[in-house]
């Protein structure tokens, strides 16, 4: 199983970051853990600096934008 972690507060991008990580698993159909980090704490203790981030199985793949669903398809894929 795959931990897909989600890292962000709320705003509108983490928002749909999520969704599209939660269309791309679907749509995959892998069998993953989603989890959403929203503690600022333990976003900045990975030392992110912009939300929202995405990471995979402890990975940092990206930070500060919005993944499409195709690009993270690709992340799982990988």
């Amino acid at each position: 199983m795959v931990k897909i972690e989600v890292l962000g507060t709320g705003c509108a991008k983490c928002k749909s970051l999520l969704k599209n990580v939660e269309k791309a698993v679907a749509e995959l159909g892998v069998s993953a853990e989603v989890v959403k980090v929203d503690s600022i704490q333990e976003i900045m203790d990975r030392g992110v600096m912009m939300t929202p981030a995405l990471y995979i199985d402890g990975k940092s793949m990206m930070a500060g934008r919005t993944a499409t669903v195709e690009e993270i398809k690709r992340m799982l894929q990988k």
